[in-house]
């Protein structure tokens, strides 16, 4: 099995790439400048640092999974490194599930210090103990969803051009956080053709709407159990779905 050499090494390209590192010290920033406005709005401190801190790492955590996560094949194809990978003794299925599993090893550490950035910042602001603790539920909801992006733009990048698939990937990640507003259309529309569509589209499209649950943590509130494992068994499924998809057109393309 050559997919965890895969994945430690795209984890390693990914960990030097200077874009995730201003994306994180940008973030880390944006953190701090809420200490900063928590401490203008005299009694919001807490909730100014959770729901900024944690907007900004949903935020900027899709825009390095969408922008990676395509890299992740792309680039290999533009620079004809696939031709010279494909021809060791390496499968397909490896490249591509390596790839995703390094990429998200590097949004799993990415989250985890953007988390205890703004767990510091709470500690500065004298937040309470368990409000350090109700984020990091949310932060996990956060990188499934990460996880989710990731698998879809990885996805797009198999049979798309790079400027295409980070744009059906944004829509996705949108269209995804609507999902509500899409099955409410599709039970008023007048129109049989526009339910039926929508409806498809609603259950086609991942439900990113059950990620976030950063208003509640900001209110003092923990994303309940059953919720996070619920989210978590889907997340498994899609992403395995759309990887499942990524393999399948990546083994009918011809590099030669």
């Amino acid at each position: 099995m050559k997919i965890i050499p895969i994945a430690l090494n795209t984890f390693r390209e990914s960990a030097r790439d200077r874009v995730l590192y201003n994306t994180v010290l940008f973030v880390i920033l944006l953190i701090i400048a809420s200490v900063v406005m928590g401490r203008i709005a005299v009694g919001q401190e807490v909730k100014i640092i959770i729901d900024l801190g944690l907007s900004a790492m949903t935020i900027f955590g899709v825009l390095i999974s969408i922008f990676l996560g395509i890299g992740l094949v792309s680039k290999e194809i533009e620079n004809g490194a696939i031709a010279n990978i494909l021809s060791k003794p390496v499968r397909r299925s490896e490249f591509i599930l390596g790839k995703y599993f390094g990429l998200c090893l590097t949004l799993l550490v990415n989250s985890a210090v953007m988390a205890a950035a703004i767990t510091l910042a709470l500690f500065y602001a004298r937040g309470g103990a368990a409000q350090m603790l109700n984020i990091w539920p949310s932060v996990w909801l956060i990188f499934l969803e990460l996880a989710i992006i990731t698998a879809v733009a990885l996805l797009f990048s198999c049979f798309s051009s790079p400027a295409l698939s980070a744009l059906f990937a944004l829509l996705i990640f949108l269209i995804g956080r609507w999902s509500p507003d899409l099955k409410l259309f599709a039970e008023t529309s007048g129109s049989a053709i526009t339910r039926t569509a929508s409806r498809a589209l609603y259950h086609l499209l991942p439900n990113l709407a059950n990620f976030n649950y950063i208003n509640e943590t900001a209110h003092g509130e923990t994303a309940p159990w059953r919720m996070v494992a619920g989210n978590t068994v889907y997340s498994v499924f899609y992403v395995a779905a759309a990887l499942a998809a990524a393999v399948l057109i990546f083994n009918r393309r011809n590099f030669k």
